[in-house]
C-alpha cells in the first residue's frame, strides 16, 4: 500500500496559528512504528501541473497564486499568509492524491497523508485550502482515460462546500458529505449530491446509521469507477472545531463501512486526511493512523 507525503516541505505559519501542520509530519512517524508499511511505502509525490490545476480551478487564480498576486482579502478567506512554501506545498498535496488515484487503481488501495480540501473553489481558496485536492485528482483520472465516474465520499466535520460548487453540473462526479449541521461553512450556497446534516452532540449509533443510509443511496444513484474518500478526524468528541461526539472506536466503524462499501463492490479508494483539530494532538494522528492501518488490513496488504 503506497502512502504519499509532502510533510517535509515546511509551510511557516504565525505563531499561535490554528491549523496543526506538525500532525502530518507525526502521522508518518507513527505510521513508520508500527511496522506495518516498510520504508519504500512512504513516496513524496510530484506536484500537481498547471495543467492538472487548471482542470479544477481559473488558470488566473492559479497564476496569481503562483506568483503571489492574490489580495489580502482572498489570503484571509484561506487562512495562510501566502509563501512560495504554501504554494508548492498545496500543489505537492494535489499532487499527493492524484498519486494516489492512481495507485489505488492498480493496487486496490492508497493514501495521500494529508489532502483533503474540499473548501477550496474554482477561483478562490477558502478555509485552509488552496487548491481542491479531489477535484484535482478525479479530473487527472477521467483526462489520462482510467475512469469515466469518479464518487468524493467526504466524512470530514465540514460540508464540502468547494468540491460541491466545482462539480456543479457534472454528473460524472458524484460529492457526498456528511458532517455538522451548525458547522463551518455557515452559509450553504453549494449542495452536494448527497448532504447529510447532523446536529451538534450526535454520537455513533446516529452517525453510522445516517452514514449507512447515505452509502446505500449513494451506491443506488451512482457507480462510480473510482472513491477518494476524505477521512476527517474532526467528528472527534474531543475535537476543537467538531461539534460532534464520535468516539475512537465510532471513527473506526466509519472507516470500516466506507472500506466495506467500496470493497465488497470492487471500487479503489483514494484516501485522503482531510481536517483534525483534537485538544490534543496525538489523538487527531491516532485516528488518522487508524484509518490508514485499517485500509492495509482491508485490503490484505502484508505487513
Amino acid at each position: 500500500m503506497l502512502l504519499f507525503y509532502a510533510d517535509h516541505f515546511v509551510l511557516p505559519l504565525p505563531p499561535g496559528h490554528r491549523f496543526p501542520m506538525e500532525k502530518y509530519r507525526l502521522l508518518r512517524e507513527v505510521l513508520r512504528s508500527t511496522g506495518g508499511f516498510g520504508d519504500d511505502a512512504f513516496q513524496v509525490p510530484a506536484a500537481a501541473s498547471f495543467e492538472e490545476l487548471c482542470r479544477a480551478h481559473a488558470p488566473d487564480y492559479v497564476l496569481r497564486m503562483e506568483r503571489g498576486e492574490i489580495s489580502e482579502r482572498e489570503a484571509k478567506l484561506i487562512g495562510f499568509p501566502w509563501t512560495p512554501q504554501m504554494v508548492e506545498r498545496s500543489k505537492r498535496s494535489s499532487g499527493a492524491t492524484v498519486a494516489a488515484c492512481r495507485a489505488a487503481l492498480r493496487d486496490g488501495v492508497s493514501a495521500n497523508l494529508a489532502g483533503g480540501t474540499h473548501h477550496a473553489f474554482y477561483d478562490h481558496g477558502e478555509g485552509f485550502c488552496v487548491f481542491n485536492d479531489a477535484v484535482v485528482a478525479a479530473r487527472a483520472m477521467q483526462a489520462e482515460h482510467t475512469v469515466e465516474n469518479v464518487a468524493v465520499i467526504d466524512c470530514d466535520v465540514h460540508q464540502g462546500n468547494g468540491t460541491a460548487a466545482i462539480t456543479s453540473g457534472d454528473a460524472s462526479i458524484f460529492t457526498f458529505s456528511i458532517h455538522g449541521a451548525r458547522n463551518y461553512p455557515f452559509r450553504r450556497e453549494f449542495a452536494s449530491d448527497i448532504d447529510i446534516d447532523l446536529a451538534d452532540g450526535t454520537t455513533d449509533a446516529d452517525y453510522l446509521q445516517a452514514l449507512a443510509a447515505g452509502l446505500d443511496e449513494l451506491f443506488a444513484r451512482f457507480a462510480p469507477q473510482l472513491v477518494i474518500y476524505l477521512a476527517g478526524a474532526d467528528p472527534y468528541e474531543d475535537d476543537r472545531l467538531g461539534r460532534l461526539k464520535i468516539s475512537f472506536a465510532g471513527l473506526e466503524a466509519r472507516d470500516r463501512m466506507v472500506f466495506e462499501a467500496c470493497r465488497g463492490r470492487g471500487i479503489p479508494v483514494a484516501i485522503a486526511m482531510a481536517g483534525g483539530y483534537a485538544r490534543q494532538i496525538e489523538h487527531t494522528v491516532r485516528i488518522h493512523a487508524a484509518t490508514i492501518t485499517l485500509a492495509r488490513r482491508q485490503w490484505g496488504f502484508p505487513k
